[in-house]
């Protein structure tokens, strides 16, 4: 039976060593460290050799009274270790049970361990896992009971109260907004009190509720969420504010289309209901031509209407327009009577 033992456990690498030996027969039956004490005891001879060769080469002054001494191995400070696996081998484990023919064996450091104290070791590290494994369990288990308790604290679904309560109540009473927030350039306000505005989100924070009342929770998809009362919105911006105005003059907020229609018309409103008009009657197969040749004929005689008092230089582009649409609706209504 053959080994190779290496002693590689050493950054200086002038100081490792390999070496091949084939096992006496008797050693087979034998523990492993008669193995380690074979190779501790050639290294040292090898060591022992080289000083008594040259001292210059061993023993070299560094300092003054500083030397050097050749390394020299203690078999109390090593143990035996398999290539395959890295692990330790036990100190009187039997060489022919342990160790395959031809092995390649490492020397390590670090203290060795008998078959039992290898046992007692592997149990310790059982009984170490079964605890971790059932603290781990409990960890879990209190993680769970936590995540539970957490999806059961719910916060207000009213605007402006963050107040957190049980799922199913109580409901404790809040300071509430009726409308969304509004967050328009730098101004942020509640658009149910436009007047008091902040331009801090502190400050913006510590605006009072308009309204006394008691939190309620609703999921985001329930129709009675103050969220989807409001058309789904959350917070609005500067485009909301520009429709509700439109909506309180009673005018319907023009699309870029409709403006820039407009603008190339002297800025009537009628000009975008013109376009739109020629585009329905296109459809309805009335030719876009003669629908040209109707409103110039209108615009004709509201020309005439309109210059009669004053200079055709002085008659606005957008004030004909509207007339041509007064006109033409006004025909189109008596036509429609008379189907």
């Amino acid at each position: 039976m053959k080994v190779i033992l290496h002693y590689q456990d050493n950054e200086n690498s002038d100081l490792h060593k390999s070496l091949k030996i084939t096992l006496p027969k008797k050693w087979k039956s034998g523990p492993t460290n008669r193995i380690l004490s074979q190779f501790v005891e050639s290294y040292n001879d090898s060591s022992s050799k080289k000083k008594k060769e040259s001292v210059e080469a061993e023993e070299t002054e560094v300092e003054e009274g500083e030397t050097h001494q050749y390394f020299t191995l203690n078999e109390s400070d090593l143990y035996l270790s398999l290539k395959d696996t890295k692990s330790p081998l036990a100190s009187d484990a039997i060489v022919l049970t342990s160790i395959p023919d031809r092995s390649d064996l490492y020397i390590m450091h670090g203290k060795s361990q008998t078959v039992s104290e290898m046992n007692r070791a592997k149990s310790k590290s059982a009984s170490d896992n079964t605890t971790n494994n059932d603290s781990n369990s409990n960890s879990n288990e209190k993680e769970s009971e936590s995540k539970k308790k957490d999806s059961d604290i719910v916060t207000c679904s009213r605007f402006g109260c963050n107040i957190k309560f049980p799922r199913g109540g109580p409901f404790p009473p809040c300071s509430y907004h009726t409308k969304p927030p509004v967050f328009h350039e730098t101004a942020k306000f509640w658009s149910c009190c436009p007047h008091k505005k902040a331009y801090d989100w502190d400050q913006f924070q510590e605006i009072p509720g308009c309204m006394q009342g008691f939190c309620m929770f609703r999921e985001k998809d329930d129709p009675e969420h103050p969220a989807n009362q409001q058309n789904g919105k959350k917070f609005l911006g500067g485009c909301d504010l520009r429709e509700i105005a439109a909506e309180k003059a009673g005018q319907k907020l023009k699309s870029i289309d409709d403006f820039n229609t407009s603008q190339l018309n002297g800025g009537s409103s009628a000009a975008p209901v013109l376009s739109r008009l020629k585009s329905v009657l296109k459809e309805l197969d009335i030719d876009n031509e003669l629908f040209d040749q109707v409103v110039e004929g209108i615009r004709k005689e509201e020309e005439q209407k309109l210059g009669a008092g004053a200079g055709a230089e002085d008659v606005e582009d957008a004030e004909v327009i509207n007339a041509i649409a007064s006109n033409l609706g006004q025909q189109l209504k008596d036509a429609l009577k008379t189907i």
